[in-house]
């Protein structure tokens, strides 16, 4: 009975910092040594082609809201999501584009061109080293939840007014402008050049995705409702952009990687 009593208000003990070399191991490493198997083998190969199909226009649209061609977003998704499962620290984690960083994304590009996007994605790699190190993470925990919410739906806001041109065929007396409110007034007066083929292929491509994803859970939404939209828009020969129109053709190898113009006044205009 003694033995019990020590041993339940006896303080538990905290679990063992990891070793620094095993913060940096990658989990494809933890995962090779405890044993692969041909099961699990199908199952993240069948994983792997569900996220490769919903990756494939989502990264395509994620790069057009945010300034680039679509190919990058493509070559982003490509190179991204290899690095992330190759290095990666969890055995269920996904590396692809995030619609959060669009506006980040549109503004570095927008003002320091693509270098300026490299070397900004470069030092975030190395801030988030030191953070991991540092174990600074467990520190999220006291931002407020309202601020969280509202950083969401304030992107949500910016990137949806900033389609708003596209998803109606909208042609503007000028440039887009930045700012919401004046990018509203100018939608507004550029409202009689609506086209309504692009309105309507926006709107079936829309309750495509969200009606399989309430119906049909399990069915790649987002591929099917660009492949149906694109069969509508080919066979009754409408007139709306697509992206061979706007864009040109879609390489069909990646890029020789190159490292950005690299200096001291570079980082520091890209550090804010």
């Amino acid at each position: 009975m003694d033995r019990t009593r020590r041993a339940i208000h006896q303080p538990a003990q905290s679990p063992a910092k990891p070793a620094f070399s095993e913060l940096f191991t990658p989990k494809l490493v933890t995962v090779l040594r405890e044993g692969y198997t041909l099961g699990h083998f199908k199952a993240d190969a069948i994983a792997g082609l569900t996220v490769a199909i919903v990756a494939l226009p989502l990264s395509m649209a994620i790069a057009i809201a945010s300034g680039v061609t679509p190919e990058r977003g493509l070559f982003t998704a490509i190179v991204g999501g290899f690095i992330v499962s190759a290095l990666g620290g969890s055995r269920f984690q996904i590396g692809g584009p995030a619609g959060a960083f669009i506006v980040l994304v549109a503004a570095t590009v927008q003002r320091e061109g693509i270098d300026g996007l490299l070397l900004a994605t470069m030092m975030s790699g190395v801030f988030l080293l030191a953070i991991g190190y540092l174990r600074l993470g467990t520190y999220i925990k006291f931002i407020p939840y309202p601020v969280t919410v509202g950083f969401t739906a304030g992107i949500a806001i910016i990137i949806f007014s900033g389609q708003i041109v596209e998803l109606f065929g909208l042609k503007l007396a000028g440039n887009e402008p930045g700012p919401l409110l004046p990018k509203l007034v100018a939608i507004g007066e550029a409202a009689g050049t609506l086209n309504v083929s692009a309105t309507l292929v926006a709107v079936l491509t829309i309750a495509t995705i969200v009606g399989l994803k309430r119906w049909r859970p399990g069915w790649p939404g987002m591929l099917i409702a660009v492949g149906l939209a694109s069969l509508v828009v080919a066979l009754l020969a409408l007139p709306a952009e697509t992206i061979g129109t706007r864009y040109g053709g879609i390489p069909r190898s990646l890029p020789f990687p190159a490292l950005p113009a690299l200096s001291l006044d570079k980082a520091i205009a890209v550090l804010p």
